[in-house]
């Protein structure tokens, strides 16, 4: 692990462990804000429905390549998990939060296992034959590449997969 990334895991720490620390960082940086984000109203029951997760928490299959954590910009790709896989093969590349919790049971950022509570209980119709999964830390021209490429072709895939339901885990 090079310094950098030694850096970047201790300051996630040190945001996570001081809540005064971690409100100071967010007062003083910026965010981008959507003012057109789109809604569609669900018209059909959830018992239904087709659901796929989303998340921003890094987490991949073990023979994936991991996320880049060199660039300081972060990594726009995305890897695809299929609903067969096991937690066991799962892991997180992310220098940005503490995943200490979530490396022991993947259902904190991607909580496939609940998804596939959910179907057995009726609550939801079907469960995605796949959901993504990104790196949450993306900046400067990363989010054009994240907003013009990579996001539609998420996008794209879950219309593709006829999903009604998106469920975003953030890290």
């Amino acid at each position: 692990m090079s310094l950098r990334q030694k850096k970047d895991k201790f300051v996630a720490k040190l945001l996570n462990k001081y809540p005064p620390l971690f409100n100071r960082w967010v007062e003083s940086s910026t965010f981008m804000e959507f003012r057109d984000s789109p809604w569609t109203q669900l018209d059909k029951d959830l018992s239904r429905c087709r659901l796929a997760l989303i998340t921003t928490g890094g987490a991949h299959l073990r023979w994936q390549p991991p996320f880049d954590m060199t660039d300081p910009a972060g990594d726009p790709t995305f890897r695809e998990i299929p609903s067969d896989a096991s937690p066991s093969d799962m892991v997180i590349t992310h220098n940005y939060y503490d995943h200490s919790d979530a490396d022991k049971d993947i259902n904190i950022v991607l909580p496939i296992e609940r998804v596939f509570d959910l179907k057995q209980a009726g609550d939801i119709g079907h469960v995605n034959h796949r959901h993504f999964s990104f790196m949450g830390h993306i900046l400067h021209h990363h989010l054009d590449t994240l907003i013009e490429d990579t996001a539609p072709k998420v996008a794209t895939a879950l219309k593709s997969d006829n999903v009604d339901i998106a469920i975003l885990t953030p890290a």
